[in-house]
């Protein structure tokens, strides 16, 4: 194992920051696997998942169990996990800029429609070697005018170019739910069932470039400018996901997280270790233009009726708002078919702030998807 720091911070920065990143395996003898946890800074259950990563992987690679390249960082905002407000984690949005850490990552599919001009072929994996290339070539051509967009930058360098990439996340309250591209659908199955997600979410495009299409998107995007004479396979699963809620803290949940994420690398060819049996999965794929998001019509206290991961039909209750001074009440009701897989973590809410998510299985939505 090779332990890297990076440094994050401008010359001219006010503050001073740096990022770890600890390498397995061997580059080019197999696939490469990226890992990242807790991108927003105070999203902190997926850094507990990935001490247990680090502890396994350590004696996986001791043993030369590795087949291929891991690489993971355990802690992937520093600049997040250093701001507060009033004394309370603040590692969503950067201070200074105002920007989600997981929006606005480089989209190098435009730069290799023109690079890759004349170039590709008809043989799949000459393509995926070559958009590789080219793809590390763009990312290395962004010039950051920010710290954020710097330790970005650094995160992209390391993921653009793998087979895999996981972006471990959670929501303020959730059951374990899955983000990836629509042609990843079949990919994403075992890793689905191994988690044991109540949702997978997929769209072609989400909006806001996040980091985990900024590996992604590239390639059904190149595919779809070439054409079909020059093969371009979908060829790097990457994928969002989300470990439950923000309080969902426990020394039992991350270690279980960890040796799924873990036999899912197994079963993907990377890890030499007995393959567990895919158990049965406890949703289809949804598309992501499917889930309702419902919002506060007005102040009040909430009060749920239904669970987490609870199955809903359009015209459910979902939660009452209470006003506290007059008493008015009013319930909150579904319009879709669905799970329920996401909910404010807050019990008094104003007008117009979330309250939660149903995934649907037909889309309605288009454009932005995703929170802010």
């Amino acid at each position: 194992m090779q332990a890297n720091t990076h440094r994050i911070s401008l010359e001219d920065s006010s503050m001073s920051s740096q990022l770890a990143s600890f390498h397995y395996g061997a580059p080019g003898t197999g696939k490469k696997v990226y890992i990242q946890a807790a991108l927003h800074a105070d999203e902190v259950p997926p850094m507990l998942v990935a001490q247990f990563l680090r502890k396994e992987l350590d004696a996986l690679d001791a043993a030369g169990k590795i087949r291929g390249e891991i690489i993971l960082v355990p802690a992937a905002n520093p600049i997040g996990l250093a701001q507060a407000i009033h004394g309370a984690p603040f590692g969503r949005f950067d201070l200074s800029t105002g920007t989600n850490f997981n929006r606005a990552y480089k989209h190098v599919a435009e730069d290799l429609k023109t690079s890759l001009a004349g170039l590709l072929g008809p043989d799949a994996d000459a393509n995926v070697a070559l958009i590789r290339a080219h793809a590390r070539d763009s990312v290395a051509t962004w010039e950051p005018k920010t710290d954020a967009d710097t330790l970005k930058k650094i995160l992209l360098q390391m993921a653009i170019d793998a087979d895999i990439v996981l972006d471990l996340h959670c929501d303020n309250e959730a059951v374990l739910h899955i983000y990836a591209g629509t042609p990843l659908a079949d990919a994403v199955a075992p890793l689905s069932a191994l988690m044991q997600a109540h949702s997978v979410l997929l769209a072609l495009e989400a909006g806001g470039e996040p980091f985990d299409e900024a590996c992604s998107r590239l390639w059904w995007d190149l595919a779809a400018h070439f054409g079909p004479d020059y093969p371009i396979p979908p060829a790097c699963l990457s994928t969002t996901v989300e470990l439950r809620g923000e309080r969902d803290v426990n020394y039992q949940l991350a270690e279980g997280d960890a040796r799924a994420l873990l036999a899912f690398l197994a079963h993907a060819g990377v890890l030499d270790m007995p393959l567990p049996a895919l158990p049965a999965p406890l949703c289809e794929p949804t598309p992501l233009g499917g889930v309702e998001p419902i919002a506060a019509p007005h102040a009040g206290v909430l009060v749920f009726l239904k669970n987490l991961g609870e199955k809903v039909a359009a015209g459910d209750a979902i939660a009452d708002l209470v006003d506290p001074v007059s008493g008015r009440t009013t319930t909150l009701r579904c319009s879709v078919d669905g799970v329920f897989f996401a909910r404010t973590a807050h019990r008094h809410l104003l007008r117009g702030m979330a309250v939660g998510k149903i995934a649907g299985p037909v889309a309605y939505r288009a454009g932005k998807l995703l929170s802010q």
